[in-house]
C-alpha cells in the first residue's frame, strides 16, 4: 500500500514541487485547499488527476481535524502560510493567524487524531533577521525583522514544543530563500526574471526595484523540497538549516538575468523607494553542513543555473501568451 502524505499549501511553489517528488516516490498525495472565490491551481494543474484535494483552512481547527482523520497520512507537510514578507506589514494580524496559530492548529489536530503522523513545518531564514552571526546555523539566535519573521519564530518553537511535550515526530526546516519558475511574481527573483523577459520581448522598457544591495542565499525550490522529505525519513526528529551557503546581492541577480537575455541592465533598471522594507534583514547566508552530514542533502542547481532557468521559463511563458494572476499576500 502506498505511503500517504497530506500537504497544506500545495498550490504554492514548494507544495507543487513536493507533490511531484512524492508522486515520483510512489506516494498517495492528499492536500488541504482553502475555498476561495477564485482558484489558484496553475502550479498543480498537471497533477490534478493524480492528487486528492480536501477543503480546509488553517484558521479552522475542526476542518483540519476532519481531513486528518479522513486521510490518516503517515506524513504531513505544513507549507501553507502568508508567504510574502512585505504584505505582513499590511496584514500583521492575519499573518500571525496563519503562520503562528495556524501551525498550532495543525499540531493540535495531529495530537488529537494520531500521534504517529510525522509533521514537517516550514520555518524560514527570515527568523534570523538582524543576524547575530554569519553564516547562520540551527543554533544561531533569532532576531526577526518583520511580522512575517516573528510569526515564523512562533511556528518554529511551537513545533519544538509539541515534539518535546507530546513526543510527536515534528521537525522544522529552516529554509533560506528558494526560487523557481513557479515563484510568485511579487518575489524579487521572479519580478526580475519576468521583467527581463518582458523587456526582451518588447512588452516593457523598465524594471523598478528597491534595495539592490540586499543579499540573500538563493537556491532552487526543487532541491529544497527534497530536504523536507529527507527530514521525515530519519529515525529521530530534528531541525535543519537548508541553504546553499552562498550569498548573492539583488544587483548580482539583476546582472546575471539581464546578461543572459543579452541586455544591459543599467539601461532598464530604476530604483523605487516604494519597494524598500521598513526594516531590512541583514546578511542572510545559511550553513547547511548538518543537513549535508545527517540527511546526505546537497543543492544541485547553482545560482547562475537557477537565474537562467527562470529567465528562460519566463521568456517561453510570455512568448506563448500565458498569463499568471496571483495577489500578493494570499495565503497558500
Amino acid at each position: 500500500m502506498a505511503t500517504r502524505a497530506l500537504i497544506t499549501g500545495i498550490t504554492g511553489q514548494d507544495g507543487s514541487y513536493l507533490a511531484e517528488l512524492l508522486l515520483d516516490n510512489g506516494y498517495e498525495v492528499h492536500a488541504i485547499v482553502r475555498r476561495a472565490s477564485t482558484t489558484n491551481y496553475w502550479r498543480i494543474e498537471h497533477l490534478l488527476d493524480r492528487i486528492h484535494l480536501h477543503p480546509g483552512d488553517l484558521l479552522d481547527q475542526l476542518s483540519l481535524i476532519k481531513v486528518i482523520d479522513e486521510v490518516r497520512p503517515r506524513e504531513l507537510y505544513n507549507l501553507a502560510a502568508m508567504s510574502f514578507v512585505p504584505a505582513s506589514w499590511d496584514q500583521p494580524m492575519l499573518t500571525g493567524e496563519y503562520n503562528a496559530q495556524g501551525v498550532t492548529r495543525v499540531l493540535e489536530a495531529v495530537r488529537q487524531v494520531d500521534t504517529t503522523i510525522r509533521v514537517y513545518q516550514a520555518s524560514s531564514s527570515e527568523m534570523y533577521g538582524k543576524v547575530r552571526e554569519v553564516p547562520q546555523t540551527e543554533l544561531t539566535p533569532f532576531y526577526p525583522r518583520s511580522p512575517y519573521g516573528v510569526s515564523k519564530v512562533y511556528g518554529h518553537y511551537i513545533t519544538v514544543n509539541y515534539r518535546e511535550s507530546y513526543s510527536l515526530f515534528a521537525v522544522s526546516g529552516i529554509l533560506f530563500n528558494h526560487e523557481s519558475p513557479r515563484r510568485g511574481l511579487e518575489f524579487v527573483t521572479r519580478k526580475v526574471t519576468d521583467g527581463v523577459a518582458r523587456i526582451k520581448l518588447g512588452l516593457a522598457d523598465s524594471l523598478a526595484l528597491g534595495n539592490l544591495d540586499a543579499q540573500r542565499d538563493w537556491g532552487f525550490a526543487g532541491d529544497y523540497v527534497r530536504a523536507m522529505w529527507l527530514m521525515l525519513q530519519q529515525d529521530e526528529a530534528d531541525d535543519f538549516v537548508i541553504a546553499t551557503g552562498e550569498s548573492h546581492s539583488v544587483r548580482e541577480l539583476v546582472e546575471v538575468a539581464f546578461a543572459h537575455a543579452g541586455l544591459d541592465w543599467q539601461k532598464h533598471v530604476r530604483l523605487d523607494p516604494r519597494y524598500l522594507r521598513p526594516a531590512e534583514v541583514d546578511h542572510l547566508i545559511g550553513d547547511s553542513s548538518k543537513a549535508q552530514r545527517i540527511l546526505g542533502w546537497r543543492p544541485e542547481v547553482d545560482f547562475k543555473g537557477l537565474v537562467t532557468m527562470m529567465v528562460d521559463a519566463d521568456v517561453a511563458r510570455l512568448s506563448s501568451g500565458e498569463r499568471i494572476t496571483e495577489r500578493a499576500g494570499t495565503p497558500r
